[in-house]
């Protein structure tokens, strides 16, 4: 690993430092501590070993949301205890998504029960002032007391930004705990202002500090910092076992990169024309992770061969989607359709002079039939991404990301058509 020239400390927090990269500007480096927290640091010890475990988790989460398409400061993990990041100028609020309550949401709203499940979720935020203990604030307190960060003022877009943005980050990493049979009750994040290219994005870290988590919804189960905050007596008995529930986390949390099923999309196009249509489907399935397999075949001509292929998919176990891709007289969808329980959704190739009447021949299905029809290459994919997304972990976390970009990219349009209409 090539050494990194490492420059002067730029902040300092209870489990972090960051430093400048001096051969690397605009990214910083993130050091992990030893020392856990509780109480804004009313308790306070050193836990031989977290600064390891709390980067190894850090990594994996960040990892599993670039990968996801969520935008953050991360760049990658340098070593056992550090990662490089994006130099942000650090937004002081955080921002705590619960979908369980429990915890400090029980002192504030006495009558409600711990275990009540908020859906949406419920959303808090709480502006960084260790000397007041992190008062809870609203969102007029935030817009009336107009932060500028890196250049930036924070106002409605931005708040809207990264309130739409928490529930989304929550959602992805709640769905990638389910696979592990935990409940992710409730996390903190924080977002900066990245000092290059001024865009608000996820920084700060996501460890085991962070959340509170807990297998099969047990609270007596937890593996997260709550069992140090309720600690009695701080023994180096206890400390082992506080330790152990993080190195459970940080094996574990390796888990939520690997797709819990493999899946496909099988393309069937009526003839070696429509490749460039199927190319396009298959591009856009890449982007959610999905592989796609190319087949040429007819159901007019060939439906005895048409079936014989779709038996060869039906055979192993792996879930499918077929895409019929055909023009003119769509046969290939409704045969199919027809001719299996997997789902089937016909793309026609539209062309100038007959598409408006050829596609009705997709839309137009006898009874019993439930293949579906989309015109957009895109919006094909999509839709196969949605039914394999019930299945698969990572695909569904691509889709949730791209909803969110997809808002965030209306959103600052908004702004900025706003900002020239004045």
């Amino acid at each position: 690993m090539k050494p990194l020239k490492v420059g002067q400390k730029l902040n300092e927090g209870k489990t972090k430092q960051i430093f400048e990269l001096v051969d690397q500007p605009g990214l910083v480096l993130v050091q992990s501590k030893d020392q856990i927290t509780a109480g804004n640091a009313v308790r306070k010890d050193q836990m031989q070993g977290k600064a390891a475990i709390a980067n190894k988790t850090t990594s994996c989460v960040f990892q599993l949301l670039q990968e996801s398409g969520i935008k953050t400061a991360f760049v990658k993990q340098h070593s056992d205890t550090a990662f490089i990041a994006a130099h942000c100028e650090m937004i002081p609020i955080e921002w705590v998504c619960r979908r369980v309550a429990t915890g400090s949401f029980l002192k504030r709203n006495p009558g409600v029960k711990e275990g009540y499940r908020f859906s949406p979720l419920k959303m808090e935020m709480f502006f960084k002032d260790d000397a007041n203990n992190d008062p809870q604030w609203s969102e007029e307190q935030l817009l009336e007391a107009k932060l500028c960060v890196a250049g930036l003022t924070i106002g409605q877009c931005e708040l809207d930004i990264m309130s739409r943005s928490t529930v989304a980050i929550f959602e992805i990493v709640e769905k990638a705990w389910a696979t592990q049979n935990c409940t992710l009750v409730d996390m903190k994040i924080e977002f900066g202002v990245s000092v290059k290219s001024g865009e608000i994005v996820l920084a700060d870290v996501i460890d085991n500090d962070s959340w509170r988590l807990w297998p099969a919804g047990d609270r007596s189960q937890q593996k997260d910092k709550q069992m140090y905050r309720e600690l009695k007596e701080v023994t180096p008995e206890a400390m082992q076992m506080v330790k152990r529930n993080f190195e459970w986390v940080s094996e574990r949390v390796k888990l939520l990169l690997e797709p819990q099923a493999s899946s496909r999309v099988v393309l069937l196009m009526g003839s070696t024309s429509d490749v460039a249509h199927c190319e396009k489907i298959r591009k856009a399935c890449a982007s959610y992770g999905i592989p796609c397999v190319l087949r040429v075949t007819s159901a007019h001509k060939g439906p005895d061969e048409t079936l014989r292929i779709k038996a060869e998919y039906e055979g192993d176990g792996v879930p499918t989607v077929f895409v019929a891709v055909a023009g003119r007289s769509n046969c290939l969808g409704p045969v199919m359709s027809g001719n299996t329980a997997y789902p089937v959704i016909s793309c026609p190739p539209l062309t100038p002079d007959w598409g408006p009447q050829d596609v009705w021949s997709s839309l137009r299905m006898p009874s019993g039939l439930g293949c579906s029809t989309v015109l957009s290459p895109e919006a094909c994919a999509q839709f196969a991404a949605q039914i394999l997304g019930l299945r698969d972990h990572l695909v569904w976390c691509k889709l949730r990301a791209s909803m969110l970009n997809t808002w965030v990219s209306l959103k600052l349009a908004d702004k900025k058509f706003q900002a020239c209409s004045l």
